[in-house]
């Protein structure tokens, strides 16, 4: 048997947490006599035999290792690694204004809930917070690495970031004059790869529909100069958007 070692040591982390949870959901199905319930049962057993050896059978087939490059983002996320979102909304405002929103990266929070904050370093490099599940939290460094005013932003995280990422916003001309469509894209490396994301998913921990719910928001804000809240109060009222 193969137990060299190709798992980054936070994906272990995930995959044992992850796999007890799957474990215990597959033998509760069997409880209740669900066909289901003995495959989601042996998958958390796989997952916990990947957190405790730390090897990935289907990773060594297909040459991938974590635990060297997991820091490297062109190298986690290169070719089919990692996990694609892609999300639009048409937000009936100019392009210019939304970019410069956007490029303000500071009152992102503002409308995207899961961050807790983005301290801009420099020109390119920003700190970001965000929240994680059980009160957690992760950070990481980001760099822009593609900028056309009005247009386009994209970025990358930097080495030792919690979560690999990369993506891009842009805002292009609605058809028929409606405004500005604005388009994100991003690509992660959660960190149990992409059993991880299926296993967000059975938790209740969709990164699309956070997206796409951070661009309701933004689309709310930009238009009418606040962000909805479940309590009826309206939060980030028109003074927010005085960002020159």
């Amino acid at each position: 048997m193969n137990s060299t070692v190709n798992v980054a040591g936070v994906e272990r982390w995930a995959s044992a947490i992850g796999g007890a949870a799957l474990a215990a959901y597959g033998v509760k199905q069997l409880k209740d006599r669900s066909p289901a319930g003995a495959a989601l049962a042996a998958a958390g057993g796989a997952l916990i035999y990947r957190g405790a050896t730390g090897h990935c059978h289907v990773y060594g087939a297909a040459g991938i290792n974590t635990a060297a490059d997991r820091d490297d983002t062109r190298a986690a996320l290169s070719g089919s690694r990692g996990v694609n979102v892609e999300e639009v909304v048409t937000i009936n405002a100019d392009a210019d204004a939304l970019f410069a929103f956007w490029r303000r990266f500071d009152l992102l929070p503002s409308f995207m809930t899961h961050l807790i904050s983005v301290t801009e370093i420099d020109e390119r490099h920003s700190h970001w917070v965000a929240k994680a599940p059980a009160g957690r939290t992760v950070q990481w460094h980001a760099e822009i690495i593609n900028e056309v005013p009005g247009e386009l932003i994209g970025w990358r995280t930097l080495d030792g970031a919690d979560v690999v990422s990369a993506g891009s916003v842009r805002f292009m001309p609605a058809i028929g004059g409606r405004g500005t469509e604005v388009r994100v894209r991003l690509q992660y490396n959660p960190p149990a790869g992409k059993v991880g994301a299926a296993l967000a998913w059975l938790l209740g921990h969709d990164p699309a529909a956070t997206i796409r719910e951070d661009l309701r928001r933004f689309k709310q804000l930009m238009e009418a100069g606040e962000t909805p809240t479940t309590a009826g109060q309206p939060r980030g009222r028109q003074s927010i958007l005085n960002y020159d």
